[in-house]
């Protein structure tokens, strides 16, 4: 009987964020002896986007837990479909989509969302407006559970994610959810995606382990990284039998 061949961990960033929201995860994620990647999300749309986190999971050549946050989810759901060396799906306070679903048709599905309120948008120069969380209202909205002083480190580092971007439909034959492992973490106080529509698209998917972090921001990567580590090496367990 061979051995399962272990498999590396992609990590996707969603909006308003960049790879290093991901630090705290990926120091309690190397001494498991893992291989972790944190991609560079491009934001500038689903379709291209999900084309290049797909181009990162072929350059591993081998099995893969493909992890996503927030419109992350979105991403890693467009580039899991039908590749087969996803081996896993694990949602971090993330959009789970079905298709012809949008980021923004979920966050609004059910009440609680503050985002709109704190966004600021601007034209550019490839068409189209892109926005960003206002640096003032950045600590409230996206991470109201770390410190003041690292809130302002991330509102000043996040990456602006476009308007087609959070209005393009998940565009997939198959949702990659139906048939691959799934596991679901949240906050319980995400005022990006309401608990209850995380709670939803995790339910749909049928998650195989659905966690919600009592007072938990959206930053759920940042402030309580040892249940996100737990949660993605559930997976990756998982994988291995």
């Amino acid at each position: 009987m061979t051995t399962p061949e272990q498999p590396v961990i992609v990590l996707v960033h969603g909006a308003f964020a960049e790879s290093a929201s991901w630090n705290r995860v990926i120091t309690r994620l190397h001494p498991e002896g893992l291989r972790v990647v944190a991609a560079g999300n491009p934001l500038r749309g689903l379709v291209s986007d999900g084309a290049y986190v797909r181009d990162i999971v072929n350059s591993v050549g081998g099995p893969v837990v493909l992890v996503g946050h927030s419109y992350g989810g979105m991403v890693v759901t467009q580039a899991a479909a039908g590749h087969p060396d996803v081996r896993a799906l694990v949602y971090v306070g993330a959009f789970t989509p079905a298709q012809g679903e949008s980021a923004l048709e979920l966050s609004a599905k059910f009440e609680g969302s503050t985002l709109g309120e704190a966004l600021v948008a601007y034209p550019v120069a490839s068409g189209g407006d892109e926005v960003r969380i206002a640096d003032d209202k950045y600590h409230h909205q996206f991470c109201a559970d770390l410190d003041a002083a690292e809130a302002a480190l991330m509102a000043v580092t996040q990456r602006p994610v476009t308007q087609q971007a959070l209005t393009d439909g998940l565009d997939v034959g198959e949702e990659p959810w139906r048939t691959k492992p799934s596991w679901f973490v949240f906050g319980e106080r995400d005022l990006n995606i309401p608990a209850e529509a995380v709670r939803f698209m995790a339910e749909r998917a049928d998650g195989r382990v659905i966690r919600e972090v009592p007072g938990a921001s959206h930053a759920i990567a940042a402030s309580q990284p040892d249940v996100v580590a737990a949660t993605i090496l559930d997976a990756v367990t998982a994988t291995l039998h």
